[in-house]
């Protein structure tokens, strides 16, 4: 091999040269290509990624179709008759209120704190949410992460997702928030958030929160007053003004500096609300039934639980007008708890609550903090301690907690001899306006109702169903049934008007037995012949009984039923005595019946009810107007009314109750009252049930008393001696708002006076009747002697025994024997349907 020349030598490093440099290029370019293509891998897998992510999220992502027609559950009101809101029926408190109707203030207060972007971004605002994301990273250990919800996220958030913390959420939020924003306008956003925003105490939307913090509505808040609301969203409870006012008053403070600072409010507006004392002193809980109207609005509450059921009732919006008024409700409230604390009291003091012992007089305080106040403990009366028995000194708390002592007016120290206080005793006491004394006080054993209406319309006006509604719910005015005594007769009576009997006829007061059952009268004497109108006049039992077996039992429950008195009824004539069972506010319907001429008069409590838009879904009433295409002539009032008996037979019925009232068994009801009533006392077997009902032309009241379970309310206690006096007072209170007329007499009908054995009298008489007559009947039931051919004696039980049960319709024969059908009894207990009225 020859040696390399030089030439060689120098060619071979140009080689060299040459191709160094595109080794280092293809280096580069390899390196170049790898970076690219890991770049594009991530960015195409991570794409991908977020597509999967993406897609994830959106399956299954619920709709917003509807929002479009945005309807909450909202709940129900229940207004009296003068527009009062009397109580408010919802699981969740809520008042739905358009967007043009809530003042720009309170959408300021919201909007300043909340998302002052509102107007302007997409549904996300990336600049709250960078601001946030920055904030938390610098965060001071243990503080909560700053949010970046907008008002939209949180509708969102709100009305179609759950309420976690996770990232998928927040994801799904976010995209849901900008297909709000696509389908909705901001008006409408807004409006969905401000109506549905839980702002604590349990009020869903601004304007449930207005009432309950400041017992307002909107267009009343103050600036002050709205940012407080405006404030509430971040958290109800931390800001509740009920137990933290402070805290309140500093995120008010918060949101009205946001207001000022987005321009919705000046300076000086900022300093001025910011100086306005915040405090709970003002603030309304949830408005339950008003105090007294428990009975009524419960009573209306389950007529629209019937009507709509559960859901539209607490849920629907409903805005239930009612003829409740007021007044006439307060003061039967009043006069029944008066006149039930009366005859408790005059039955003796039953001992004190409970007994703590000597040892706990010390710390009375304490220990008396403690102790639950009983359920039917009136609000008025306070819980005390017996500190020294024999001096009568007592200690008590106040509403606020302040803690009072004072002594035992000596008329209650004498009372509670019975049973003598003792020291570390627990007692109700109800402090006096003067001097530091204070009266005993107990829950009354004996209960009572009041139903008082219109006696045209049905319209019920009041209504007391029994001592306590928290102590117990059942209504004694809708609920017991409870037998009506003497206060039945005048069904009798009418019965006996239709069938053409004058008011004249002479039936025998006189002894009468079938079986062991020997009625008698209530003073225990006999007339002889005697006039029909004094039968009333006097609640002559022997009369009433003869008069029924007369026109027969068919007659007389026919009417019954017809008239809303009962569903069945016995056709036996201790039945005539009020020897069945019926409601306080049937009663009342019968007697408006009467006293509106003959046509059934339903009682109702509900006068019209609008749905949520404000349009009328149900009108009550049974008068009509047709319609007239002539602008000339105005509409007809049609009465749609049934009509059971004639207008000249229950003017005959008026007439003789009204000599009732005047010279009869409700003398004492009628005293002090100028304007024309009617009525009849009411008392049952044994003086278990004490009735008093009556009526002018206008107003029908009826007063019931008794125990729950059926017992003697004692001897003596008639329905003129405890119910009588109630229904004067009350009477006597609400008639003059009415014009003091007459009642109206029908055509066909002739007064006339006559003699009768206890004086002179003036009835109605029928023009076809002669008055003062006494025509001959059918021989037995009118001169006194009564068979089975007499309808109605037949199915008088053989004993007092086999009367002794609760029956449920017409009696039954069992292997030739007449007996009752049994049936539980809805007031509790076993009611006794006895051998009839006293009195």
């Amino acid at each position: 091999m020859s040696p390399k020349t030089p030439d060689t030598r120098d060619s071979e490093r140009k080689n060299s040269t040459a191709i160094s440099p595109r080794r280092r290029y293809r280096f580069w370019r390899i390196l170049i290509g790898s970076l690219t293509g890991l770049i594009l891998f991530v960015f195409v897998g991570g794409g991908l990624a977020v597509w999967i992510k993406y897609q994830s999220a959106v399956k299954g992502l619920p709709t917003i179709v509807g929002l479009r027609d945005y309807s909450p559950p909202v709940m129900s009101r229940i207004y009296s008759g003068d527009d009062q809101v009397v109580a408010e029926l919802a699981s969740e408190r809520r008042l739905f209120v358009p967007i043009a109707a809530i003042p720009q203030k309170v959408k300021d207060a919201f909007i300043s704190t909340e998302d002052k972007n509102f107007y302007t971004h997409g549904g996300v605002d990336p600049m709250a949410i960078g601001r946030a994301v920055l904030q938390d990273i610098f965060r001071v250990h243990g503080k909560r992460l700053v949010g970046a919800s907008t008002i939209t996220q949180q509708v969102a958030r709100n009305m179609l997702l759950n309420n976690d913390r996770k990232l998928e959420r927040k994801i799904k939020e976010a995209i849901l928030a900008m297909r709000i924003e696509q389908s909705l306008t901001k008006d409408q956003i807004l409006e969905i958030y401000l109506n549905e925003i839980y702002l604590g105490a349990g009020a869903y939307g601004v304007a449930a929160a207005a009432q309950i913090y400041f017992h307002k509505n909107l267009d009343q808040l103050t600036t002050a007053e709205a940012a407080y609301l405006g404030g509430l969203p971040k958290s109800p409870y931390n800001y509740d003004l009920f137990r933290k006012p402070e805290a309140a008053k500093q995120r008010r403070n918060f949101v009205l500096s946001r207001m000022a600072e987005t321009g919705a409010i000046t300076q000086e507006e900022k300093i001025q609300a910011q100086n306005e004392p915040i405090s709970s002193k003002n603030i309304s809980g949830r408005r339950g039934p008003l105090p007294g109207t428990e009975w009524y609005a419960e009573a209306v509450r389950r007529d629209l639980i019937d009507r709509y059921g559960l859901e539209k009732t607490m849920q629907g919006g409903l805005e239930v007008h009612t003829s409740l008024n007021l007044q006439d409700q307060t003061l039967a409230t009043k006069l029944m708890r008066q006149a039930l604390i009366k005859y408790d009291r005059n039955h003796g003091w039953r001992g004190a609550v409970t007994h703590l012992g000597e040892d706990t007089v010390a710390d009375w305080t304490e220990n008396l903090k403690k102790q639950k106040a009983p359920a039917g403990m009136l609000p008025n009366w306070r819980l005390a301690m017996v500190l020294n028995a024999k001096t009568g000194e007592v200690g008590w708390l106040s509403g606020a907690g302040k803690t009072h002592q004072g002594t035992i007016l000596s008329k209650s120290l004498s009372w509670s001899k019975r049973k003598p206080l003792k020291d570390g005793d627990i007692v109700m006491v109800e402090p006096q306006s003067e001097g530091n004394q204070v009266e005993l006080c107990q829950i009354p054993l004996i209960e009572g109702a009041l139903v008082s209406m219109d006696v045209r319309t049905g319209r019920v006006l009041a209504m007391f169903g029994g001592w306590s509604f928290a102590e117990s719910q059942f209504n004694r005015a809708t609920q017991a049934m409870r037998q009506p005594g003497s206060s039945f007769k005048p069904i009798v009576y009418l019965a006996g008007m239709e069938k053409g009997i004058l008011p004249s006829q002479i039936f025998m007061d006189s002894p009468f037995s079938v079986g062991d059952w020997h009625p008698n009268n209530y003073e225990k004497n006999f007339w002889g012949p005697t006039a029909l109108h004094n039968g009333l006049r006097y609640s002559r039992n022997l009369v009433t009984i003869r008069l029924a077996a007369q026109i027969g039992m068919d007659a007389v429950a026919n009417l019954s039923i017809a008239l809303g008195e009962v569903d069945s009824m016995p056709k036996v004539l201790p039945a005539v005595l009020g020897a069945v069972e019926t409601t306080v506010l049937r009663h009342a319907g019968v007697y408006a019946s009467i006293a509106a001429g003959g046509v059934v008069v339903h009682p109702t409590t509900v006068d019209y009810i609008q749905d949520r838009n404000g349009k009328v879904i149900w009108r009550s009433g049974e008068f009509s107007a047709n319609d007239v295409n002539d602008p000339n002539h105005l509409p007809t009032l049609i009465d749609n009314r049934k009509r059971v008996v004639s207008a000249q037979s229950s003017y005959q019925i008026i007439t003789m109750m009204e000599d009732v009232m005047r010279r009869g068994t409700g003398f004492s009801a009628s005293k002090g009252i100028d304007t024309p009533i009617a009525g009849k006392t009411g008392t049952s077997q044994n003086f278990n049930d004490a009735w008093f009902a009556g009526f002018s032309p206008d107003v029908v009241t009826i007063v019931w008393f008794g125990f729950d379970t059926p017992k003697t309310l004692g001897k003596g206690m008639a329905g003129g001696v405890l119910a009588g006096p109630v229904w004067n007072a009350y009477m006597k209170d609400v008639l003059p708002t009415y014009p003091k007329r007459d009642f109206i007499r029908p055509s066909g009908i002739v007064m006339a006076s006559y003699s009768t054995s206890k004086g002179m009298v003036t009835d109605a008489f029928k023009t076809d009747q002669k008055p003062g007559d006494s025509i001959n009947l059918s021989p037995g039931a009118a001169t006194g002697t009564l068979s089975a051919a007499d309808t109605g004696a037949e199915n008088v039980p053989d004993s007092e025994d086999n009367m002794g049960v609760g029956y449920s319709g017409d009696y039954v024969n069992d292997n030739g024997k007449i007996k009752p059908k049994i049936a539980p009894s809805p007031s509790g207990g076993g009611e006794d349907i006895g051998m009839g009225g006293l009195y």
